[in-house]
């Protein structure tokens, strides 16, 4: 058994949920779950109800994060389909970018190509945004990155062809980065009748073609960033005759990218630069001091969704192998998690610092 230290993994994709879905998960259930999977902090989208798409909406979430978080946290503010880019300039200090909905998912912020424009084009001054693009809107939002050279987040790409795209586009030095999941690292549409609404998320799963090419480009680089949509729902929810999308994965994802290390699939310092250095320098966010988590490599174990920490109580990796295991977070020179509890109070968590320089 070995140990691998890796400084303050950053997860940039999360739904934490709370405020009126506090049935789905709290921020201090969900912050204790990202603490539990090794992550000293996480990066909130804006989509939960109410929207963080307005100054109250930004001041309720920025509160309720204050009084439970257990780790550290950021804010994305979002493009509001009725347009609401004259709230740009109060928000940006109080967040860490602008997501834009390209596809319809949870909630009601899908934008359409010309409302997409105007608040891309607001938002130019203001520093990095994050797309839900999917296939054709892949290539629709790299035009707009060439035309304004906004700093552009690629979040959950999940096929081959997105992928080409995304390649010619860094080919040509767009400014560009690409976030994927676990769940479409893991699962393919033909694990749809074995997990049931286990299996219903945005993007849904795809070909085992698709799943070998994000390997393919997690491997070779082009991808930066594992990410995990972290995304729970209460089981009733998911059972629903039209089920909610959306998989937890905030538990998961180190302990998975770990056994990957065990096999020899990839490389400590690649599972370091996907979970750590990468977000933390594209987001423009620096590790705070004595700040680290320690990740067992070599023990074996089975993933249990009614043993983990966010309150929906499911995985969509239920009965998995691993061979690691999260033993310790410190965060800011205190243990926050030790391999099986969390540590610190809630309201330990503090917002993210950030950068504005990026690369």
């Amino acid at each position: 058994m070995t140990t691998l230290r890796i400084p303050g993994p950053l997860d940039p994709h999360v739904h934490l949920r709370g405020l009126d879905w506090k049935h789905k998960g709290t921020m201090h259930s969900e912050t204790s779950a990202a603490l539990a999977g090794g992550y000293s902090a996480v990066l909130d989208m804006p989509n939960a109800v109410p929207t963080t798409t307005s100054a109250a909406g930004l001041a309720r979430k920025r509160e309720e994060l204050a009084h439970q978080a257990v780790c550290d946290w950021g804010i994305y503010y979002g493009a509001h389909p009725d347009g609401n880019a004259e709230t740009f300039p109060a928000a940006m200090p109080h967040v860490i970018g602008l997501k834009i909905y390209c596809d319809p998912t949870t909630g009601d912020l899908f934008l359409t190509g010309e409302a997409r424009e105007r608040h891309f084009a607001a938002w130019r001054e203001h520093g990095l945004v994050a797309v839900h693009a999917e296939e054709e809107e892949v290539a629709a939002m790299l035009e707009l990155v060439d035309a304004y050279g906004v700093h552009t987040h690629f979040c959950h790409i999940s096929t081959g062809t997105e992928l080409s795209l995304l390649r010619k586009a860094k080919e040509r030095d767009l400014p560009i980065s690409v976030g994927v999941c676990p769940h479409h690292l893991y699962l393919t549409v033909e694990d749809r009748t074995r997990l049931g609404p286990r299996a219903w998320m945005k993007p849904p799963l795809k070909t085992h073609g698709d799943r070998e090419a994000l390997w393919s480009a997690l491997l070779d680089g082009l991808v930066d960033v594992v990410e995990s949509d972290h995304a729970p729902h209460a089981w009733d929810e998911k059972q629903a005759a039209s089920p909610a999308y959306g998989v937890p994965g905030l538990e998961t994802t180190l302990p998975l990218l770990g056994s990957e290390v065990v096999r020899g699939r990839i490389t400590p310092e690649r599972l370091i630069e996907l979970t750590s250095s990468a977000p933390r320098r594209i987001f423009g966010i620096p590790c705070p001091d004595d700040t680290w988590t320690e990740l067992e490599l070599g023990v074996e174990g089975v993933i249990e969704g009614a043993r983990m920490k966010a309150l929906c109580g499911w995985t969509p990796f239920e009965g998995f192998a691993l061979q690691a295991r999260v033993s310790e977070v410190r965060l800011r020179g205190q243990t926050a998690y030790d391999g099986e509890n969390v540590r610190v109070p809630p309201g330990y968590g503090q917002p993210v610092t950030q950068v504005r320089e990026r690369r």
